[in-house]
């Protein structure tokens, strides 16, 4: 049954564009002009952005998405915080190789990204695939990160809504994201290989183990909203029992965008939990 799940949201994502959705690629707006980059990382280059000063603080965003999607957060975390905004591999302004992609190693690349910066360690801020990334960084590389949140995650394909694929919030989005990446990618007329690409990583993954799952040493909340457009609430209540000492908070009358429709919510929660 899972994998007949997990065939039927690939073929809905080759028709329609897509998996799990965040803000479409805009571009982030805070106080000052943000420091920019791209970093050779891996075999790729990989796109960041930085804002204010403080703890390093990185934001990995959804599926499709880009740093663009974390536009209202980035004005108030990075107030505190030296936030670090990235376009993760072939999304955004980003490139990708022939490699497939997967979360290891878009965990990987964050990990190689840090090296590059400099940043010793970090809190995580990770929304739908980037929280899946965060979760896989938590696991492998627990001397790296400081605290960990995941907005939206699923720790396996069974955790996925089998009506996500007819969302009205969804199918615009997908819309939105093959307007986006003509904007921003540096190889548009690549969009059909990096949709079967990612589209092979969302078919398959992510498949954390339980064990893996209580292995997490470092403080995490687990975030989502009380109505989740593509993860089951119950699946996101059992990631958070796995994980040891992990904090639970459903932000209601939202679901999969609360960073977008609930936003002074959103970021009173994560600089809270940060703060503590």
């Amino acid at each position: 049954m899972i994998r007949l799940r997990t065939l039927l949201l690939l073929s809905i994502f080759i028709a329609a564009v897509g998996l799990t959705a965040c803000q479409p690629a805009t571009t982030p707006t805070a106080t000052a002009r943000p420091a920019t980059g791209l970093a050779p990382v891996n075999d790729i280059r990989m796109y960041y952005e930085i804002h204010g000063d403080g703890p390093p603080l990185i934001l990995l965003h959804g599926g499709l998405g880009s740093a663009g999607s974390w536009e209202n957060q980035i004005p108030a975390l990075s107030k505190k915080y030296k936030v670090i905004a990235v376009d993760s591999r072939g999304h955004g302004r980003s490139t990708f190789s022939e490699q497939q992609i997967s979360y290891a190693l878009m965990a990987s690349d964050v990990i190689a990204l840090m090296d590059y910066l400099g940043v010793r360690k970090a809190h995580i801020l990770g929304w739908s695939d980037g929280a899946i990334t965060g979760l896989d960084l938590a696991i492998k590389h627990p001397d790296r990160l400081n605290k960990l949140i995941a907005y939206g995650a699923n720790y396996n394909p069974s955790g996925l809504r089998a009506d996500y694929g007819e969302n009205k919030k969804i199918k615009d989005y997908f819309e939105k994201a093959t307007r986006d990446y003509q904007a921003l990618s540096p190889a548009p007329a690549r969009w059909e290989a990096f949709q079967k690409n990612i589209g092979q990583m969302w078919a398959t993954e992510p498949n954390f183990t339980a064990e893996q799952l209580r292995s997490i040493t470092i403080p995490t909340l687990i975030l989502d909203g009380d109505n989740d457009e593509a993860i089951s609430t119950e699946h996101t209540k059992e990631l958070a029992s796995l994980i040891p000492r992990a904090e639970l908070t459903l932000i209601a009358g939202t679901g999969h965008f609360a960073p977008l429709e609930k936003r002074e919510e959103f970021n009173r929660i994560a600089l809270e939990f940060l703060a503590r």
